[in-house]
């Protein structure tokens, strides 16, 4: 058995930072040491826990299964340490420079960022934001290792290493311009099957299943028009009489400035939860704290 007393503490930060980095070049250089000190402080690790841990391929230092084991304890454990160091520093909003990553969708993007731009500049006007597309993000491991801050979205399957609060649910809507021939308080069903749609044939979950029960009821079967993300769905439908099927915060943030109108689809399709998550190695972290608070301040319902 390994002891607290029988590793140097620097070694565990250089492991923590190659498992990041994935590069000995990387590390050295965010380290500021020599790219033999990392090599050698590597040997040491493996002497120590008599595994490779990283094997060197052409995609980098890739880690071993006992160095994946290791990775989230040890990322814990020197969080902790940390935290325990500086608890002399709070967060202060209005001065802060620190720069946050945010995971979401188009469709988040579309409705989170307007608001939260205007909404930091308000009341953190230093604060540094940028996003990242959740989808094909292995948003544990991001998140664990804090290259994500929080991620928020309609995410299901998501890892019990994740916290998360409830921001708001919201329903599948029919949009469309406001000139549609259909235009009115509601569509009917028939109208809506007959209509031509344009079909926005995201892979994601949640999405994935709308798209199952659009095909199920005959409307992509009957449309000719399909885009890959709700980006351009706004564009598109506001200069012909194509029906989109979108949630409904996305129809309530494009209608006014793209002249759209939206109704309850006829369909009978399930809501979407939206949440706010955080990976627990973070959850008494001050400044993540204070985000995740203000996003739920301004968009929880």
């Amino acid at each position: 058995m390994i002891e607290p007393k029988d590793i140097d503490l620097n070694l565990l930060v250089v492991f923590q930072e190659v498992f990041q980095e994935r590069q000995i070049s990387s590390v050295a250089k965010k380290l500021s040491l020599s790219q033999p000190a990392v090599s050698n402080a590597l040997a040491r690790l493996r002497k120590s826990f008599d595994d490779e841990l990283f094997v060197r391929t052409a995609a980098g230092m890739q880690p071993t299964p006992l160095a994946q084991q290791l990775a989230e304890p040890i990322a814990s454990a020197l969080a902790n340490i940390r935290q325990a160091l500086n608890r002399q520093e709070s967060f202060d909003p209005t001065s802060s420079k620190r720069h946050f990553t945010l995971a979401m969708t188009d469709v988040g993007e579309l409705y989170f960022m307007p608001k939260l731009v205007q909404l930091c500049r308000q009341f953190a006007p230093q604060l540094q934001l940028s996003t990242l597309r959740a989808n094909n993000l292995d948003l544990k491991t991001e998140m664990e290792t804090g290259r994500i801050d929080l991620a928020i979205g309609a995410f299901e399957g998501i890892s019990e290493a994740l916290y998360q609060r409830r921001l708001f649910e919201q329903n599948y809507v029919c949009l469309f311009r406001r000139e549609h021939p259909l235009a009115a308080a509601s569509i009917s069903s028939r109208d809506f099957l007959a209509a031509q749609h344009l079909i926005v044939a995201s892979t994601e979950s949640p999405y994935d299943k709308i798209n199952q029960l659009l095909e199920k009821a005959g409307i992509q079967a009957a449309s000719h028009f399909s885009v890959p993300h709700f980006v351009a769905v706004p564009y598109i439908v506001s200069t012909n009489d194509l029906l989109v099927t979108v949630p409904e915060k996305l129809a309530e943030s494009t209608a006014l400035p793209f002249n759209l109108q939206y109704v309850k689809t006829p369909l009978r399709l399930p809501t979407l939860q939206t949440n706010v998550f955080w990976h627990r190695r973070f959850n008494q972290d001050q400044g993540n704290q204070w985000l995740r608070n203000f996003i739920a301040e301004h968009f929880a319902q």
